[in-house]
Formats: C-alpha cells, sequence, structure tokens
C-alpha cells in the first residue's frame, strides 16, 4: 500500500468523502476530505497545535505558501484569516489538491488560492513572506531535505516558515540542520510532542 507521501496519485480507490470540522484562529471551519490524503480523518495533531501556538499573519498584499497542503486546513484558514492575501498550496497528491480547491471555493475564498502540483506552482516562480507546514517527515531525512530546500529559499528577504514537527521525529535534529544550512531557527513553542519552529531568512540574503 503506497502513502500518501510516495505518489501523486493516492489510490486506485475511489474517494470516500468524510467532514472534518475545527475551530481555527477564532473561526469554525468545515471541510472535506477523503481517504488517500494526509491525516483524511481529522486535523492532525500537529497542524491543531501549529495553530493554536501561532498567531495569523497580517499585511495586505501578502503572499502565503501552505507547502504539504493535504485537504486544506492551513491553506483555507490562512486565506480567510488574511482576506488581502494571496495563498498558494502545494501538494504532490492530486487528491490533495483537488480538495483544497474544493474547501478554498466552499469557504468563500477560492479567489485568493491557488493549489497545484510542485512543479505547477514553482512555474509560479513566487517570493513568499510566509510558508506554513506540517511537513512529512515520514518521507525521510534526504528526502526532506531536499524538499526544504527548494522551497525554503522561495522565502522572501526577511520571510520566514513555521513549521511543525513532532519531536520523537526529529525535530530537534532538524532545527539542528536548518541552523548548519545558514537559516535562522527557534523554536516557537513545544506542546502535546510537538515543536512548533519558526525559520526565518536574512533581510540582506
Amino acid at each position: 500500500m503506497s502513502h500518501y507521501f510516495e505518489s501523486p496519485e493516492p489510490s486506485a480507490a475511489p474517494a470516500r468523502e468524510r467532514e472534518v470540522t475545527a475551530t481555527i484562529w477564532g473561526r469554525d471551519h468545515r471541510f472535506t476530505s477523503a481517504n488517500g490524503v494526509f491525516s483524511g480523518s481529522r486535523l492532525d495533531p500537529g497542524t491543531a497545535v501549529l495553530f493554536r501556538e501561532t498567531t495569523p499573519p497580517a499585511g495586505d498584499g501578502i503572499r502565503l505558501l501552505d507547502l504539504g497542503s493535504g485537504f486544506g486546513p492551513i491553506t483555507v484558514a490562512l486565506a480567510a484569516a488574511c482576506p488581502g492575501a494571496s495563498v498558494d498550496a502545494v501538494d504532490v497528491n492530486s487528491r490533495a489538491v483537488e480538495l483544497t480547491r474544493a474547501n478554498a471555493s466552499s469557504a468563500g475564498v477560492g479567489d485568493q488560492v491557488f493549489a497545484g502540483s510542485p512543479d505547477e506552482v514553482l512555474a509560479r516562480d513566487a517570493r513568499y513572506e510566509q510558508i506554513w507546514s506540517n511537513p512529512p517527515i515520514r518521507i525521510g531525512k534526504q528526502a526532506l531535505h531536499e524538499l526544504l530546500l527548494t522551497w525554503l529559499p522561495r522565502l522572501a528577504p526577511g520571510g520566514e516558515a513555521w513549521l511543525v514537527v513532532s519531536k520523537n521525529l526529529g525535530a530537534d535534529s532538524l532545527q539542528q540542520w536548518l541552523v548548519s544550512e545558514g537559516w535562522a531557527c527557534a523554536k516557537h513553542a513545544s506542546a502535546k510532542g510537538f515543536r512548533v519552529l519558526r525559520v526565518t531568512r536574512p533581510e540582506d540574503d
């Protein structure tokens, strides 16, 4: 059985849709999820910690990236909390991309969101004030490092990335690696076995 992070196609099985509800940054959200995508039956506990330990970005005209969107809770929450922002959502899983688009539309923020595959989002050649991610740690250290080295350089000077990582799956070693690669990376919060990391790009980089 393939995992959600190994292939752009979730499975040969038809989608079995389900409803996921969550209160994020003071707003009630209702999402459609399905089998074959990350945390398809609920808001992932790590993502819930990320929301609880942060506040939404502020500013008109900012550009944001949801790296590994799943069914789109981060994408939709960012767009709803930041009506002046545009949000790009990227996922290798085609079903996840479709669900993110549908959930953004249902939430009334579809005009703020572009959801696509890595190649489609990279082709936009965008720079982001912020990147938000519950990264796919289980793809392995080398693949995770390649993923982050592809997307973190897309931060605008002075931009920041918010990552939530399980302590038991290497959050502290990931922080050390990011620092070794020249990124400023601080532990913003710890809760329920997860670390929230804030990664920043120097203003003059």
